[in-house]
């Protein structure tokens, strides 16, 4: 019996009982259950004024509409609650625990929602036989309870944000048939338990940050129906032991990584409907006996290096076969031109190309003319802006074009809600606020991969410009805005992004982003190609919704193009003359005034600064000193938003509506134009979701300038603690968000970045809030590169007292222990909400580092959680994170943990006992005498006080970017002689 009938039996049953027993009422019990159910939820249609059960009545329960439904059972004297379904609604709360208050709840369907926070524990004590929470913001790992439920079915997690490790309690479901895990943040090994899922059918991991292989126990999996495993991590090659699975229908494996590796074993699943392999490095041929998969309705080999002759059976069949870039040997292409559904873009192996064998039906295709600039409108139709025509972009398969140039789209929308094909275009239908909408209203939609071709340009240096925004997702708080959209960009068969997010980007849905990227044109061919390597969320808002998305494709040279000869006689030669003979002059001129200006070393300067600058490597745009001062209104003093390490902080937007922040290099600035360009080039190199993204720079004159990203909510210390107005009331599951952040950004700069780099500056105010309050760390101007010899970026001791590691602040002895220890103060300010240092007078100053102490030697550390908060917080994850703080600040360096070992706990993916790892080499030197501590208490006390009563005074602003700020409220008046470092030397 399958799922959905035994949940329609347990409808109809409580349905027809209730026809007989209508004066039966639910337990008062669960009634009081459902409402705290409700309050988590934050759900505000439920009318308890009404009996949830009495379906007789004449409003008929809570059975409509039927995504706000209640199923009782009341085949006793009294009813249970045993489904509750409250899919698509846009809830904004978070997972309650009470659902474990309702002891006959059979099935949950909260998917399709804007909930948060951790999957409760408490749930595992529950009699579940479906359980879907996908489409939410869910964070934190799978609990281990979960594999208590020994009569779950269903278990959908899909789409969600999830973290740590599959625990292996989870392979003790002896029921379970369907396990959906895409696109969630899990890692480790799939947990050798799960070799006791035997009856599994549907099994889907995509998206995930997994290692290991593909265990070879999925032989076990016999009853398999559906296999599903992109981009999940895992490696190659694809075990031999999947020949067992003879019951496939679905089976898509694509993106490992690892070596080449043969075609896998596939001949006995002649049941197979769709079969993807795409990205997995397969080698040699198909082989002849798969043609037992001749009822195979889809096939998508595409992006691995298999050679030999396309078996004919493929192509006869015609349907959805995708062959592209591979290395086949037989040339098919005139078969391939008769069979539109059969892709070969790109498939042939070079020993039998010619011209233009990359691109369909073109082995006769003769350039019309050499064109000088390309323009295409895609996904839409002709279109003129600023003089500029834009191609029409409307077929879905391979063309050619008038204008010298063929598309290809390939693969196809499995799964898609909307069509069986799928569509390969989309239309927008809100209001775009931004420059050249009409640019933006359509665009084209890949489900694998999208290549434009240009065959016939002229040769010469050009600017590749791909027009992005994001017209599939929406912006507002609902489940249609948690759409992930992740693909790669390739240009001349060349990575040049990967994993490009247009909405982290672009800063927003409906916003505009232009990706610009230099190319040199040699034999008139340019490739584009945007392909999904099996990342993002594939089912939100709808099924379908994925993969690449591009709006406009722009190719301008970077010379000015030749004219093309003109029809009139004679006066045609003596204009050229003339215009000749003043280009001649103009450049002797221009040559003369240029050498008397060497010569008197007015040009010598600004010639080694550009000589510099050429040296660097940069991975960021180039901004004129034009496009600056119009973006910011000529610096505008209304525009100020700060004051960097450089100089003044501007905000300025640009004509294409991004919002950036300016850093100028001020005058007084101690720092010259070397270690500007230094910095550049450090975090031109850095690319990270935690970081503060660079934009570009500007070199210029005298003007030196750094253009970021706009981070609408300023710093976590103007958020936390800083003036009244600026504050913002952050949650527990926000705060434990932000602390995560700042320690994935600090473990990709010490463990994950190639540079290797120390930040020595991490405070409060120094990490930044986007619009969705995730953290990025900022400021990157004082950092050490540790495996740079030569840098010119200063060593000198700094940082802000308060924060700095004891052995930095006394010695200057730098590791990246140094950012630990300043990430271990952070910590306890997102716990605490309070700045590190407090002074009461000239004499006497103490710390909430003294303070945390005090409690943990009193068994209160729990005191130390914002009183703010109240009782809405997680105990466990704010233990974890006290503790965690503790462990980072330790007085031995050796002793902090890695930044990496912080994520993992923190995450709940590490076994490490934090309480076991705690030293006691803060004990000695934080003894206090008694005064201190009734002085601290006495300050704690009052501020906790004067806090509560100003809970509802808090306020999301707009605040100012503040990427080098420094705060007075953060800095202690600590000198590094003073008692305070010698009390705690190591």
């Amino acid at each position: 019996m399958s799922l959905t009938q035994l949940i329609f039996i347990y409808a109809l049953v409580s349905l027809l009982l209730s026809g007989f027993a209508s004066s039966q009422k639910l337990a008062k019990d669960e009634v009081d259950v459902l409402r705290a159910v409700a309050k988590g939820l934050h759900q505000n249609n439920w009318d308890f004024s009404v009996d949830p059960c009495d379906v007789a009545s004449t409003v008929g329960g809570w059975r409509t509409p039927d995504a706000d439904e209640v199923t009782c059972n009341c085949s006793s004297s009294v009813c249970h609650v045993i489904y509750i379904d409250v899919t698509r609604q846009d809830l904004n709360g978070s997972l309650p625990k009470e659902f474990a208050g309702l002891p006959f709840l059979q099935g949950i369907d909260l998917s399709r929602n804007f909930l948060n926070g951790p999957i409760p524990p408490e749930w595992g004590a529950l009699p579940l036989v479906y359980l879907n929470l996908g489409g939410n913001r869910i964070t934190g790992p799978v609990p281990k309870e979960i594999g208590n439920i020994t009569s779950l079915e269903f278990l959908g997690l899909d789409f969600n944000q999830i973290s740590g490790k599959l625990p292996p309690e989870l392979g003790n479901l002896p029921n379970i048939q369907i396990l959906h895990l895409r696109s969630n943040y899990l890692s480790g090994d799939i947990p050798s338990t799960f070799s006791k899922l035997t009856t599994l059918t549907d099994f889907r991991i995509s998206d995930n940050q997994f290692t290991g292989s593909i265990p070879d126990f999925i032989q076990n999996w016999t009853e398999l129906e559906k296999l599903v495993i992109q981009a999940s991590g895992l490696v190659g090659p694809i075990p031999k032991t999947i020949s067992s699975l003879n019951k496939l229908t679905k089976l898509r494996i694509s993106d490992l990584s690892g070596p080449e590796s043969p075609f896998p074993p596939l001949q006995n699943m002649i049941s197979m409907k769709t079969l993807d392999l795409s990205f997995n490095k397969l080698s040699g041929p198909i082989p002849v006996e798969y043609s037992a998969l001749a009822d195979v309705d889809n096939i998508y080999l595409t992006s691995n290096m298999l050679s030999g002759e396309v078996p004919i059976w493929m192509v006869d069949k015609g349907e959805k076969i995708d062959l592209a870039y591979n290395d086949f040997t037989n040339d098919l292409r005139t078969a391939e031109c008769q069979k539109n559904d059969v892709n070969m873009f790109s498939s042939t192996s070079p020993l039998v190309a010619n011209n233009h064998s990359n691109v369909s039906c073109l082995s006769s295709y003769i350039c019309p003319k050499t064109f000088y600039g390309l323009h295409i409108n895609c996904g839409g139709t002709e279109l003129t802006i600023n003089g500029t025509t834009y191609d029409a972009d409307t077929s879905d398969r391979a063309y050619d074009s008038r204008n010298g140039w063929v598309s290809s789209n390939t693969g196809n929308f499995l799964d898609d809600e909307r069509s069986p094909r799928g569509v390969t275009s989309w239309a927008n239908t809100s209001e775009l606020k931004i420059a050249d909408p009409s640019l933006y209203t359509h665009a084209r939609l890949s489900a694998i991969s999208l290549t434009y071709y240009a065959l016939c340009l002229g040769q010469g240096n050009y600017t590749v410009n791909l027009h992005f925004a994001e017209i599939m997702f929406t912006g507002n708080q609902t489940y249609k805005s948690l759409g992930r959209r992740f693909f790669d960009i390739y240009v001349q068969g060349k990575l040049v992004v990967k994993d490009f997010n247009i909405v982290d980007e672009a800063k927003g849905v409906g916003r505009a982003v232009v990706k610009s990227f230099p190319v040199m044109i040699s034999d008139g061919k340019l490739e584009i190609r945007l392909f999904w390597a099996g990342k993002g969320t594939q089912d939100l808002p709808v099924r379908g919704v994925y993969g690449a998305l591009i709006s406009a494709v722009s190719v301008d040279p970077n010379f000015i193009p030749p004219k093309e000869a003109g029809t009139g006689s004679g006066g045609g030669s003596s204009i050229g003359t003339l215009v000749g003979a003043v280009v001649a002059s103009t450049m002797f001129l221009v040559l003369l005034i240029g050498g008397i200006l060497w010569w008197r070393g007015c040009l010598r300067p600004k010639s080694q600064m550009e000589k510099d600058f050429k040296n660097l490597d940069f991975h960021i745009s180039s901004f004129s000193l034009r496009q600056i001062k119009t973006a910011t209104n000529n610096f505008d003093p209304a525009n100020k938003i700060g004051e960097g390490g450089f100089g003044p902080v501007h905000k300025g937007t640009l004509t294409d509506g991004t919002v950036m922040a300016v850093k100028q290099l001020s005058s007084k600035s101690k720092q010259g134009n070397r270690e500007f360009l230094n910095e550049i080039a450090m975090i031109s190199a850095l690319q990270h979701p935690h970081l503060v993204k660079l934009y570009g720079c500007c070199v210029e004159g005298d003007q030196l300038l750094l253009v970021y990203e706009y981070l609408e909510n300023n710093s976590l210390a103007r958020a936390l603690f800083g003036p009244q107005e600026t504050q913002i009331r952050l949650d527990w599951p926000t705060r434990q968000k932000i602390c995560v952040g700042i320690a994935r950004g600090l473990a990709y700069l010490h463990e994950e970045s190639r540079l290797k780099i120390v930040h020595r500056d991490i405070k409060a105010t120094n990490v930044l809030l986007d619009k969705e309050l995730n953290a990025k760390i900022s400021d990157f101007g004082l950092a050490k590169l540790d495996e740079e010899e030569n840098t010119h970026i200063s060593t000198r001791v700094a940082g802000t007292y308060g924060y700095m590691a004891p052995e930095y602040a006394m010695r200057g002895h730098l590791t990246d222990k140094a950012d630990v220890y300043s990430f271990g103060v952070v910590a306890l300010e997102i716990v605490h909400g309070r700045s590190n240092t407090i002074t009461r007078s000239k004499v006497d100053t103490f710390n909430l580092l003294d303070w945390v102490h005090v409690l943990r030697e009193q068994n209160k550390l729990m005191e130390v959680v914002d009183p703010r908060l109240g009782t809405d917080y997680n105990r466990e994850e704010a233990m974890t994170m006290i503790q965690i703080g503790i462990l980072c600040t330790s007085q031995v360096p050796s002793e902090r943990p890695s930044m990496s070992t912080v994520v993992s706990i923190l995450e709940g993916s590490s076994t490490v006992n934090v309480e076991k790892l705690l030293v006691a080499s803060f004990d000695k030197g934080n003894e206090k005498d008694e005064e201190s501590v009734k002085a601290m208490k006495k300050h704690y006390a009052m501020i906790n006080e004067e806090e509560m009563n100003m809970l509802d005074q808090t306020i999301s602003t707009e605040g100012p970017f503040t990427s080098s700020s420094t705060s007075t409220a953060n800095a202690s008046d600590l000198k590094p002689d003073s008692a305070y470092w010698n009390s705690r030397a190591v």
